[in-house]
């Protein structure tokens, strides 16, 4: 990754163009309304660095006589991935710690605002993970999906009318490491009922280490443990 090269951002929508770094772990992109953001790295992915504005040859076709190809540019879209990096670990936080947060999408209307769900992995683990909801004994899928170690993933946005969706969730999780050893955990089956009321009071939003917003935050798993057990009333 260098100066110049244009990036996406793996956890938010949109991106920009690199125009400098901030020590060894955040770079300056540039978005598109010209503001400058820093952004760790581990949170975009290049996808249009320098060295693809190579004009290359078009194949020659059944259409197009041999020797007579015209020279095309290559569009973005055509222009494969060839950089990811590989997610960053950091030192104590081995333990499993899983949350899943609710930010409101009009931070100004906190209590009258649609919401967007959030799952965030605060650990050095790879998780699988399944989200449903219930009602009884009959479940249904929100969001199945992998996030990476370190990392938030943004599952869904739900209509102010439909919190009731949040009433009786379940998360069931596996945790693993990729190309290296590991210890092993244990696999999570975690419900949770939260308070859909504090939806409705406005000193009920916190802050967190996540997000610059405040938001509902509910602990799935805290210190290797389903909070308070395998069945979690909030």
């Amino acid at each position: 990754m260098k100066i110049g090269d244009k990036v996406r951002f793996l956890n938010d929508v949109g991106g920009g163009v690199v125009t400098g770094f901030s020590g060894k772990n955040l770079v300056m992109v540039e978005n598109e309304d010209g503001f400058d953001i820093p952004v760790p790295i581990r949170e975009v992915v290049v996808v249009d660095a320098d060295d693809y504005n190579i004009v290359k040859p078009a194949k020659a076709n059944a259409e197009t006589p041999a020797g007579e190809g015209e020279e095309r540019e290559i569009e973005p879209a055509e222009k494969p991935l060839t950089y990811k990096p590989m997610p960053m670990e950091r030192a104590g936080a081995e333990a499993v710690n899983l949350y899943l947060c609710a930010v409101p999408v009009s931070p100004l209307q906190m209590t009258e605002s649609d919401m967007e769900l959030y799952f965030v992995n605060d650990c050095n683990y790879f998780v699988d993970f399944t989200l449903m909801n219930g009602e009884n004994n009959a479940w249904s899928v929100m969001f199945r999906g992998t996030v990476e170690p370190n990392m938030k993933m943004y599952l869904n946005t739900i209509d102010r009318q439909d919190l009731n969706k949040l009433e009786n969730l379940c998360v069931q999780a596996i945790c693993y490491k990729q190309g290296k050893t590991f210890m092993l955990k244990p696999a999570l089956t975690v419900r949770l009922k939260p308070d859909l009321s504090k939806f409705f009071k406005l000193h009920t939003f916190q802050p967190n280490d996540f997000f610059d917003e405040k938001v509902q935050t509910w602990d799935v798993v805290r210190d290797d443990k389903p909070v308070r057990g395998a069945l979690v009333d909030m």
